[in-house]
């Protein structure tokens, strides 16, 4: 199913906050995070559009590649890449207890509270990308 073709209007508002979070964010950083959750929920339509568009602006494969698994194991982040990261693993599998008091501080500490802010919703706009594409049975193959 093509979603924007059937509900055009329930379509809309999601294009609207990607733009958002596009304009709010980091380019850079914005792509790392779509990687992550899209790693993270299983998502290979969204992962292979945001790696295709992290390379073309330059990403490291194996920066990437860590996105798909432990990104912990790899010592290339800065520490604003590594807190948005943790940020994006928190917020992407939300527990009872939300987001640590620990990653949030250091969210804030690197992006302050309106980048961290935008972070979130960049975030939250990825995770409904990936059940959008999930649901609809959208594969890479797609694109």
């Amino acid at each position: 199913m093509i979603l924007q073709k059937v509900i055009p209007l329930g379509y809309a508002p999601v294009l609207a906050l990607e733009g958002y979070a596009r304009r709010s964010n980091d380019r850079r950083t914005y792509e790392l995070v779509k990687i992550r959750a899209s790693a993270l929920n299983g998502c290979g339509y969204c992962s292979a559009m945001h790696v295709r568009d992290a390379l073309a602006q330059g990403e490291a494969e194996n920066r990437i590649e860590a996105l798909r698994s432990d990104w912990r194991a790899l010592d290339v982040w800065s520490p604003a890449e590594e807190a948005a990261l943790a940020l994006t693993d928190e917020v992407t599998r939300l527990g009872e207890s939300g987001v640590s008091d620990t990653v949030w501080n250091a969210a804030v500490e690197q992006w302050g509270e309106k980048g961290t802010g935008h972070l979130i919703i960049a975030i939250c706009t990825i995770n409904v990308w990936n059940r959008i594409a999930i649901s609809t049975g959208l594969e890479a193959a797609d694109l």
